[in-house]
């Protein structure tokens, strides 16, 4: 006679997450473990510390900060598209640029959302992008769709943005974890893209535009 046996519980999707504030970083752990269905296998506090790990857990869905030292969340994103095709990525922001949404789609990020987002609807939106869907919220699509195409790149943007309140090249280097003539490059790349005498006027434009 055959003895009924237990249903198999389903495996825990694998999280990585990945954001230089610890604090966030440890509350947004400690609310998913809440969960029976995700896990946290690792954490990491910049870009390439992200993209190691990950290659050393092999997560399911990634949950990428969109600002981080040495790479950005859509830079990890389209570094792990190469190495592990099978994980989601997920960007969360505290800087709903516009222009980062259309890159984050364009390297194939399925989650694009604030920091303001509640745990229970994280965990939602991991569950849904691990089976395959995609997320992004409403008002940063509005936003988007509102201020048209930026020219600048990623990096061009995350140093205007530094530079806006009048931090120094240096400042901005050790800031951005890039070196000083890089810095300048992407100052004077921002600025000829935008039509700009000199990186004041290009943060004016940027900001109007709502690219940064």
């Amino acid at each position: 006679m055959n003895t009924p046996t237990e249903p198999t519980a389903p495996t825990p999707v694998r999280v990585l997450l990945a954001d230089d504030e610890h604090l966030i970083r440890g509350a947004l752990a400690a609310l998913l473990a809440l969960e029976d269905d995700l896990t946290v296998v690792a954490e990491a506090a910049s870009g390439p510390e992200a993209l190691a790990m990950a290659k050393a857990h092999r997560p399911d869905v990634a949950v990428l900060d969109l600002q981080m030292p040495g790479l950005d969340g859509i830079e990890v994103a389209t570094e792990l598209r190469r190495l592990l095709p099978d994980c989601r990525t997920m960007i969360v922001t505290g800087h709903g640029r516009p222009g980062y949404l259309k890159r984050a789609l364009e390297v194939g990020v399925r989650g694009f959302l604030p920091k303001t987002v509640s745990a229970a609807d994280l965990a939602g939106i991991i569950r849904t992008v691990r089976a395959g869907g995609r997320y992004v919220d409403p008002e940063l699509a509005a936003d988007a769709i509102a201020a048209g195409e930026t020219p600048l790149t990623p990096r061009e943007t995350d140093v205007l943005e530094l530079a806006a309140d009048g931090t120094s090249i240096a400042g901005i280097a050790e800031r951005a974890a890039l070196s000083q003539g890089t810095v300048r490059n992407y100052l004077s790349s921002a600025a000829a893209k935008l039509g700009a005498e000199n990186r004041h006027a290009a943060v004016r434009i940027a900001r109007e535009h709502g690219w940064i």
